[in-house]
């Protein structure tokens, strides 16, 4: 990929950063710089007013809403966001479900979702994991039988993210039963208002409420909610998981924001013989996680490279989404040392004793532990990389 900027990218790169200099309230800052995902009312709004500007789906194709952009203005638009300490845009519909819908959707499934996706109106989330079928995602036991010109779904979903304030899923469940667990399985759209659908929150290690268990019972959907063909949705949900992982490739583009915040609390904390910043250990810690951020947003490149030119970029994808997961990670964790044994409480003390980020880096640093499960564990990303990059 060319890194050199035609002077057309300049003046893109010039718009794009004076929106950012205006957009980003300094109430969002610290929280997205801890890697937590802002309140859903706050991200709808981050969408909507880029969606006003024609750019709420920055990495689709023109003709269904999307910017049409090339890899190096993606690349300086994710860029020049997380420069100002802008959130990523939340991507269970812009990048999960919405490509899947205008590559395998109907005409009418992709005149009345795309627009409402795009304009922040739908809020999706993703009916994948259940009880006994995460990674492994085969064995997934919810059943959609059909009945007329409806199919009548039953079964119970895991860790469904943002499921209580969600509009929309997607959901996988077998329409058939066949030799092969990989067969059978069909993609379907719900509504979340439909009757016999029940959300229970799952509290996390974070104490946070940002993911559910969602039960099934007797929910009747239109068969017209079907994506593409019935038994496909193995092939469709494996698409899907890959972009899932491109979402990773994206938020690696935002892996300064964490290292800034660790750079300025380390100037903060003084030690005993000076700043922490100055201590040649941690220096050497965030150095190391610094150049690795490097490494890759260099291969976040080549994968955007991959993608425009329809090439096959085979692991690259899951390659990215094992490195990003354990650098930031690491990223937390050298926030934490560099906030000091205060960085523990998660509310300020009554006499104003701590930063504001600290409870704040706090929540990030347990947050961030899920990061090596969500979208594929570590240990699955390391067999696709094994199997498709050296033919184990």
């Amino acid at each position: 990929m060319n890194l050199a900027l035609t002077p057309e990218d300049r003046e893109f790169q010039r718009e794009v950063r004076a929106f950012f200099a205006n957009a980003i309230p300094d109430a969002w800052k610290t929280t997205v710089r801890a890697g937590l995902r802002l309140p859903p009312e706050t991200l709808t709004a981050y969408q909507r007013c880029l969606a006003d500007r024609g750019w709420g789906a920055p990495t689709w194709p023109t003709e269904y809403g999307g910017t049409g952009w090339t890899p190096q203005q993606l690349h300086i638009f994710w860029s020049e966001a997380s420069a100002a300490d802008a959130p990523s845009q939340y991507h269970q519909g812009l990048e999960l479900i919405g490509p899947i819908i205008f590559t395998y959707g109907s005409q009418a499934q992709k005149d009345f979702y795309l627009p409402r996706i795009i304009s922040g109106e739908d809020w999706w989330c993703q009916g994948y994991s259940e009880p006994g079928a995460g990674s492994d995602l085969a064995a997934l036991r919810t059943r959609a039988l059909r009945d007329g010109d409806t199919y009548i779904l039953n079964g119970h979903k895991m860790w469904t993210s943002y499921a209580h304030v969600s509009t929309r899923m997607f959901v996988l469940a077998r329409t058939s039963s066949e030799t092969r667990r990989q067969q059978g399985i069909s993609l379907l759209l719900v509504d979340m208002d439909t009757p016999g659908i029940r959300v229970s929150p799952i509290r996390t290690l974070d104490e946070k409420h940002h993911t559910n268990e969602v039960f099934l019972d007797d929910v009747r959907i239109p068969a017209a909610n079907l994506v593409g063909e019935e038994g496909m949705g193995w092939n469709y949900g494996k698409v899907l998981l890959d972009r899932e992982r491109m979402v990773a490739a994206a938020t690696a583009m935002f892996l300064p924001q964490t290292l800034r915040a660790v750079r300025a609390a380390a100037a903060r904390w003084r030690t005993c013989t000076g700043p922490l910043i100055e201590q040649p250990g941690f220096r050497a810690k965030l150095a190391q996680v610094e150049i690795e951020a490097l490494g890759v947003q260099s291969m976040v490149l080549r994968l955007m490279a991959d993608a425009a030119a329809g090439a096959d970029s085979g692991p690259r994808g899951s390659m990215v989404k094992l490195r990003w997961s354990e650098l930031i990670q690491q990223a937390m964790a050298l926030w934490i040392e560099a906030l000091g044994p205060q960085a523990q409480h998660f509310e300020s003390l009554d006499d104003g004793g701590l930063s504001d980020d600290m409870p704040l880096a706090l929540q990030g640093a347990l947050f961030s532990r899920v990061t090596t499960i969500y979208g594929g564990s570590s240990e699955i990303q390391r067999n696709i990389i094994a199997r498709r990059a050296l033919g184990l």
